[in-house]
């Protein structure tokens, strides 16, 4: 008899599927998606398994893309069209607005191919094909341990990856499941032409802003529109004027028939991160102590960026990007601690680690799992806010990341010859770096987010605990607070450093400094003391290199343990930014007693939300005046436009952009938030409460076609009526 090993555990829990699987609870592989077929077809899904998921034909996954890596897209037409969240599109249409063509602001539709807007850098995956490689990378380590095995692991990975790549535009990874207990091959086809088609007017692809921003109900209109490019050839090719549309192996047709509660829907896309096997005492450090810190740096941030955008239209515009991606993330790090606590996760989780203690002291190799957990956090716990303020809080200040980059390739410069070739490439280099830096640099913003942080570091550290060379700088600047000390500290550092005015950091760099006069800048020398890596060995030696290795290790064996102990139960894998599927339903809920949300929000809500001038709440004229026509054409039912839905699916970030499809497989909206009530989700998955925000397809058309006139756009898309 072959003995069991972990890989056909695994085949096992995901081959069966037990009657305690949550339908509406799960990121699934696609691969193995197949596997919940029958409790899919029970909820309404009316399409085969092989539509789902086909690695030798078409199928849903080939209408799926990784937009720019960082979200998910849907193709919509035999013409590469590509439907995508506006806030994963903010930064191309940003990028493209000026204060004399502002269509972040005013909107864009291209009328024809000629009028699309090339985005530089912005690239679409589409995935060939998965493979299980699990039992070749557990029989490359067997019997490796440590730094052994994880250099073997990353040798596998690496010949795996370079065997599946059959050409230029080929792309293929492994990436690790159940932390590291499952390992699957990628394998895509990469796009680097993806030009801009169109966007709504800001006040409606980011209408209600931060205020409604992870809360239902909601009526963004959330969404925006961009075409894939190919060669004559229908072939990935870099942006040329000679390319023409691709043709995808699948598209999505579009149903605006309409949504109403119990109907099916799938969720397609790449979710990011999830963390469903944290433990209590991680659960516990991230509410106590991180996740408050966090909120607090970028709070300072928000503040400065927004006290200078409200004064200039042009800074507004080169920041608009950045402040979303962080004020985003401000609020969720608030709702998720808040959510956590209100449903006392850590108390649920401690009582599932005591059952699993107590299973596992039967277990040799799984005995006394979680005190070792407990040690660790222990030693960990009382560096914690430093080590927060080093990821987040120092390295917010651009110009100290910067420095200490360009100032080690300027001493390089003056140490060594280089080619001409060589020489002229680093300065390329330097010039790109100086030149993204140049373009969001705010003096007043930056040296107050500067010197808040350094006071707030001050106040949040005990002063015995501080590096020395903050102390240092603290004795030599005080003036009695902390607040006017690290100002002053500031004033000094803008002064006295080539590194953070971009016009005299570019000027020190055209002058090839000798070596001395780099090392000898106080911004640089500043800059060398919070590098992440230097700062963490030079203040706690290989304390934190230590949490990290012994958490890895302790996590591959719970996982371990978790996926034995639960043999024959349905269990999916967290989030790792690879392509998942999750069905559920449209589903009301009850945020609290007395108190039920509908499924749906309308254009009457948009405009009983409606503030003239507002900077979150404003709208277009042309949307006012058709609401007050009440012309919504093809896409309106009884009386009104549906804006948004609600669904029970399992998303996270890297969702945003993804396709919410009916059970005939046509897409109904897409997904871009989730809410208030359920924000501790990707720590803890909540049936009661989890809901997935949509912005319905019908809206999206009707801004399209109605209000933005690009019936060139409509005339693509396959639109279904019944």
């Amino acid at each position: 008899m072959i003995k069991r090993t972990v890989y056909l555990l695994l085949c096992t829990i995901l081959l069966s599927f037990g009657n305690t699987a949550q339908a509406d609870e799960g990121m699934w592989i696609p691969m193995l998606i197949g596997k919940n077929y029958e409790q899919m077809k029970k909820q309404g899904f009316k399409l085969t398994a092989k539509d789902l998921y086909n690695a030798n034909g078409s199928s849903l996954k080939d209408a799926i893309v990784h937009f720019g890596g960082f979200c998910t897209g849907e193709i919509v037409s035999d013409k590469g069209l590509i439907f995508t969240n506006h806030h994963c599109g903010y930064e191309a249409i940003a990028s493209n607005s000026t204060a004399q063509n502002n269509i972040l602001d005013n909107g864009f539709y291209a009328k024809n191919y000629g009028e699309e807007k090339p985005i530089n850098g912005l690239f679409v995956r589409f995935l060939q094909r998965m493979e299980d490689v699990t039992a070749r990378v557990n029989e490359s380590t067997r019997g490796l341990n440590g730094a052994e095995k994880e250099a073997k692991m990353t040798e596998i990975f690496n010949l795996i990856a370079k065997a599946a790549v059959t050409g230029p535009s080929i792309e293929a990874n492994v990436k690790d499941f159940y932390k590291s207990n499952q390992f699957i091959l990628f394998v895509y086809e990469r796009f680097d032409d993806v030009r801009l088609v169109g966007a709504p007017p800001q006040n409606i692809g980011k209408f209600g802003g931060d205020t409604d921003n992870w809360e239902w109900p909601r009526q963004t209109g959330d969404f925006s529109v961009f075409r894939v490019y190919a060669s004559t050839g229908n072939q990935p090719a870099k942006y040329n004027v000679q390319n023409v549309p691709y043709k995808s192996k699948k598209f999505l047709p579009i149903s605006i028939k309409g949504v109403k509660n119990g109907d099916f829907s799938i969720v397609y896309g790449y979710p990011g991160r999830t963390d469903r096997y944290l433990t209590s005492y991680g659960v516990d450090l991230a509410t106590e102590k991180v996740s408050p810190t966090i909120v607090k740096l970028r709070d300072i941030r928000l503040k400065a960026w927004k006290a200078e955008m409200d004064k200039d239209v042009g800074l507004r515009l080169k920041l608009s990007s950045k402040y979303a991606q962080i004020a985003n993330y401000w609020k969720y790090f608030i709702g998720q601690t808040e959510q956590l606590k209100r449903l006392k996760v850590s108390d649920a989780k401690r009582t599932e680690e005591k059952a699993f203690t107590q299973w596992a002291a039967q277990k040799t190799e799984f005995a006394g799992l979680m005190e070792q957990y407990d040690q660790i956090y222990k030693d960990i716990d009382p560096i914690s806010v430093q080590r927060t303020y080093i990821n987040e809080g120092f390295n917010a200040s651009q110009w100290a990341i910067n420095a200490s980059g360009i100032g080690r390739a300027l001493i390089n410069f003056s140490k060594s010859k280089y080619e001409a070739a060589a020489y002229q490439q680093i300065q390329e280099n330097l010039s790109k770096a100086l030149a993204a830096y140049q373009d969001t640099y705010n003096e007043t913003a930056d040296k107050k987010i500067f010197a808040q942080i350094l006071a707030s570091f001050y106040k949040d550290v005990p002063v015995k605990s501080q590096p020395k060379f903050f102390a240092e700088i603290a004795e030599k600047y005080w003036t009695g607070a902390p607040e006017t000390t690290f100002e002053k500290y500031a004033n000094y550092l803008w002064s006295n450093s080539n590194f953070i005015n971009p016009e005299k950091l570019k000027a020190f760099i055209a002058s090839n400094p000798p070596a001395e006069a780099v090392t000898n800048d106080p911004g640089y020398q500043y800059a060398l003391n919070i590098v992440p890596s230097e700062y963490m060995k030079n203040n706690f030696g290989s304390l934190v290199a230590d949490f990290e290795k012994k958490k890895a290790e302790l996590d591959h064996l719970y996982l371990k343990a978790i996926l034995e102990k639960n043999a024959g139960k349905i269990m999916y894998p967290d989030a790792n930014s690879t392509m998942r599927l999750s069905y559920g339903n449209v589903q009301d809920y009850s945020p609290k007693d007395g108190m039920v949300y509908k499924t749906t929000t309308t254009i009457d809500g948009v405009m009983q939300k409606y503030i003239p001038g507002d900077s979150e709440f404003d709208l277009p004229a042309n949307l006012i005046e058709n609401y007050n026509r009440k012309n919504f054409g093809q896409y309106g039912n009884d009386g009104t436009l549906t804006v948004g839905f609600i669904t029970n699916n399992d998303i996270t970030g890297g969702n945003s952009g993804s396709p919410v499809i009916n059970g005939n497989g046509e897409l109904i909206g897409l997904a871009f938030d989730g809410n208030w009530e359920a924000m501790s989700g990707d720590i803890a998955f909540d049936k009661k409460f989890k809901r997935t925000i949509s912005v319905d397809i019908r809206y999206v058309l009707w801004c399209i076609d109605v209000l933005g006139g690009a019936k060139n756009i409509i005339s693509e898309l396959d639109i279904r009526k019944k």
